[in-house]
């Protein structure tokens, strides 16, 4: 029996097929390890979103490679993809594939064991394709499982490698969905967390769209709340968020995409809306979802970004208020149109304006988290981590921890009603109704 490890990078999407690959390899016999030490084979699953992304993939392909010289080594994902003449000149990497047909992966493996050969196959994407449908069949965790519900984007924002990564929109058929989130359930999995490349544009290609989605795993037996990924906030419709509200299995957390709220930045990225579109799209949700919260992304250093531009989205960023933002330098991706701009801004300055972004999203955080003292809220308690508390998420995605008087105890899997009584860093602190 062969022992394979596997090394992940980037976003859920990329750990969700992580996932789905291990449960084929696991149908093959093979073992899977998390030391890579005693693997014979190694699957990196790549990301390519940034610079920093690649760095860190070719790093790991370098380091794995010289540890293990007698180890088959595959190279997945989106940089392969994305980047195909650079990836084939990588000795170090017996196998190179890309996103498409993820299915081939242990096929390609066994092959190389056997024959001992380089294996280069990475499959281009055309208008036609349709969803690939990878499924798990184990979970690292029994409280949320992250589901791909979607892949691909047709949006071509003018910094972003991802259309080429992963082609154009489509989207899991909702009989494969319920056939997946009755699995979760039997697992006794109580929240499931859909994601995708581009969430909003679910279901698209059959007039249906993201509620469609959300009503199967809400009203699957056993499963008991349903998350959404990141989104695209011009998508929002009135009519999904008013089918969203029919749901209490629904969490109000809303990722909604910002990446600047400078209007002339996001005309130049080739986003959709405008700060004040995005604006008013929040507190549309807000009027429908009064106790929601708004996660986001926001780029720092996009060409020809100026100081006053700089400044125009950290007061944007301010005026809207989110519980938590990823704030992250501008890369410049070869392919790209902003990789081409005139303007391009240097990193001591990318670095600066990423400070001031992040300090005024840490106090947005602290304001949140404030805000939340004296509600009670309903925690779904995961693995505890310490001795000391017990953990979990309340449905805009706070992290809660109360204190385990018995350490013996767990609340794994189980949600209670927490009275908030404090704040720290980056969480609250409470205590369950019953013990008050």
């Amino acid at each position: 029996m062969y022992k394979i490890c596997f090394v992940t990078f980037g976003c859920k999407v990329n750990y969700y097929e992580t996932e789905c690959m291990k449960s084929m390899f696991r149908e093959a016999d093979f073992e899977i390890t998390d030391k890579a030490a005693s693997a014979d084979a190694v699957v990196i699953n790549s990301c390519t979103v940034t610079a920093s992304g690649d760095s860190r993939t070719l790093t790991a392909l370098r380091k794995l490679r010289s540890a293990l010289p007698e180890a088959v080594i595959a190279l997945t994902g989106c940089y392969p993809q994305a980047n195909r003449e650079e990836a084939e000149k990588l000795g170090e990497a017996d196998i190179i594939v890309g996103t498409k047909d993820r299915s081939a992966i242990v096929r390609l493996v066994t092959e190389c064991f056997s024959e001992r050969r380089r294996i280069v196959d990475i499959r281009e994407y055309s208008s036609g394709d349709r969803f690939e449908p990878l499924k798990c069949t184990q979970f690292d965790s029994n409280t949320r499982a992250f589901v791909k519900i979607q892949d691909g984007c047709d949006q071509f924002c003018s910094y972003c490698m991802i259309p080429f990564a992963r082609g154009r929109c489509r989207s899991k058929p909702l009989s494969l969905l319920y056939e997946e989130a009755r699995a979760i359930a039997a697992g006794g999995v109580k929240e499931i967390v859909l994601s995708g490349i581009n969430l909003a544009f679910y279901g698209r290609e059959w007039d249906r769209d993201l509620s469609d989605a959300v009503e199967m795993c809400a009203h699957t037996k056993g499963i008991e709340r349903v998350r959404l990924g990141s989104l695209e906030p011009e998508l929002m419709s009135g009519e999904l968020l008013r089918r969203l509200r029919e749901l209490p299995e629904f969490c109000p957390q809303f990722h909604l995409s910002l990446q600047s709220g400078c209007e002339k930045t996001l005309k130049a990225m080739n986003r959709k809306y405008t700060a004040a579109e995005y604006l008013a799209i929040t507190e549309h949700i807000r009027g429908i979802f009064p106790e929601c919260s708004f996660t986001t992304d926001v780029m720092v250093g996009f060409p020809q970004e100026t100081d006053e531009d700089h400044r125009e989205s950290v007061d944007f960023v301010k005026k809207i208020g989110f519980s938590r933002v990823h704030v992250f330098r501008y890369s410049r991706r070869n392919g790209t149109k902003a990789a081409q701009m005139p303007g391009q801004v240097p990193e001591n300055i990318k670095s600066e304006r990423w400070q001031e972004m992040t300090v005024a999203a840490e106090r947005d955080r602290e304001r949140y988290l404030r805000y939340m003292v004296g509600k009670t809220v309903p925690v779904l308690f995961e693995r505890e981590n310490s001795t000391e508390f017990h953990h979990g998420y309340a449905p805009d995605y706070t992290l809660v921890k109360i204190s385990r008087k018995n350490p013996e105890k767990s609340l794994r899997n189980q949600i209670r009603s927490v009275i908030i009584e404090g704040y720290g860093q980056d969480c609250c602190f409470g205590s369950t109704v019953a013990d008050n």
